[in-house]
């Protein structure tokens, strides 16, 4: 797992540097879509996450969900297009779950429209270090434990 700056990235997942998502193939065709530790981290505690509804169409690079904490409220952006087809009802339930576990507390299931073109403009797992490293210093972002 790659740790930059205090943030952990695991190497099992596909990461949207830019957008500080990530995203899993779950075997059956769909990607699984999250949040990164460094999301986490530059919002703050979530105190609402309100994703799209099941069966309702993503864009590529525009929201599949709303996410708050009491100093920002943003889009999840997902590189992806297609149909949402499931959401994480523990986290609208209870947004903070992903301060907690960002990679265990996923936000939306995509059936992809592209997945192979989407796929290669994500950045793998064992590979994100630089890539994040690059990121925070043009963000001046000090890191997850500053």
């Amino acid at each position: 797992m790659a740790n930059v700056r205090g943030c952990n990235l695991p190497d099992d997942l596909l990461y949207d540097v830019e957008n500080h998502t990530w995203f899993t193939e779950t075997g059956d065709g769909n990607v699984k879509m999250g949040m990164t530790a460094i999301a986490t981290a530059l919002a703050g505690e979530l105190v609402a996450f309100t994703p799209k509804k099941v069966g309702r169409k993503v864009r590529a690079g525009k929201s599949c969900a709303t996410v708050e904490s009491g100093k920002w409220v943003g889009p999840a952006k997902s590189l992806a297009a297609g149909e949402v087809i499931d959401v994480n009802a523990a986290l609208v339930e209870n947004p903070s779950l992903a301060n907690e576990d960002p990679y265990a507390n996923w936000m939306v299931v995509i059936s992809p429209e592209d997945w192979d073109s989407v796929k290669g403009d994500l950045v793998l797992g064992s590979e994100v270090a630089a890539p994040y490293e690059a990121k925070m210093d043009a963000d001046g972002f000090a890191g997850c434990d500053a």
